[in-house]
């Protein structure tokens, strides 16, 4: 695959924002020019889209730097947004990069149909944002887990405060049920795609099952799967350099 002289629109998970690139984005130096933003709904300004939504979303941030082309990289729900957007404009996309991607029905688990259910969905997505944001409120809770993850306080607390953020808890259950009602479609126009897709999951994943990459790279024509042994969901975050090198078309990542 030939290394991308086009920027690079990066677009982040949920929950996420921006920030959570800054890695790959350091592994990238100056051989490409990062577009990362915090996608509506994570930006605590406007209101969470879907899947269709969240296209448009991109869309507007090309127009707004006036990129006609980019490399297009998603991560998990970011996966299926970057792979909506290469079925539906493939003028706009050049290469298309998938980290973890949820952007198939098989990519769902029983966990993501419970949080859609009525009000004990509701109740659980509350919890599953708002909590680990409290827990992060808590300076020794940022300490062990920057330790553990390698991630620094302050990336931490910034975190913390968007997940206590009632925005942050509507966007979760946004995506969390356009996942259930739209995936199935846009499964319909993976065919579409005619980028050249790089697919990447971590063989530890708990989150997006690593079958589903599988699957993924079957559905998309001639995608192209790689599998990091040991890894786990976070892959821009644990594994930049290995996401950075396939953004780059295999160029050897900065040190």
């Amino acid at each position: 695959m030939l290394p991308t002289s086009d920027p690079v629109l990066l677009l982040h998970g949920q929950p996420g924002g921006a920030r959570d690139w800054d890695r790959v984005v350091a592994a990238i130096g100056g051989r490409a020019s990062p577009i990362a933003f915090d996608r509506p709904g994570w930006d605590l300004r406007f209101a969470a889209r879907d899947l269709a939504g969240n296209v448009e979303a991109a869309l507007a941030v090309l127009d707004l730097d006036q990129v006609e082309r980019a490399t297009v990289v998603g991560h998990s729900f970011g996966g299926a947004v970057a792979a909506w957007l290469a079925a539906d404009h493939p003028a706009r996309v050049g290469r298309l990069v998938l980290v973890a991607p949820a952007a198939n029905v098989a990519s769902l688990t029983p966990l993501d149909r419970l949080l859609v259910a009525p009000v004990a969905g509701r109740l659980l997505s509350i919890a599953a944002v708002a909590g680990p944001g409290l827990a992060l409120a808590d300076r020794r809770v940022r300490r062990s887990v920057g330790l553990r993850l390698g991630l620094d306080e302050d990336y931490l607390r910034a975190f913390g405060r968007v997940l206590r953020a009632p925005a942050a808890w509507r966007a979760f259950a946004t995506e969390q049920r356009a996942l259930l009602c739209e995936l199935p479609l846009l499964e319909s126009r993976l065919g579409r795609i005619a980028a050249p897709t790089s697919i990447v999951s971590g063989s530890a994943d708990r989150i997006v099952p690593p079958s589903s990459a599988r699957l993924l790279a079957a559905q998309i024509p001639g995608a192209v799967l790689t599998v990091v042994e040991g890894a786990g969901h976070l892959l821009s975050m644990s594994r930049p350099g290995r996401v950075a090198e396939l953004i780059l078309g295999g160029e050897e990542p900065a040190a």
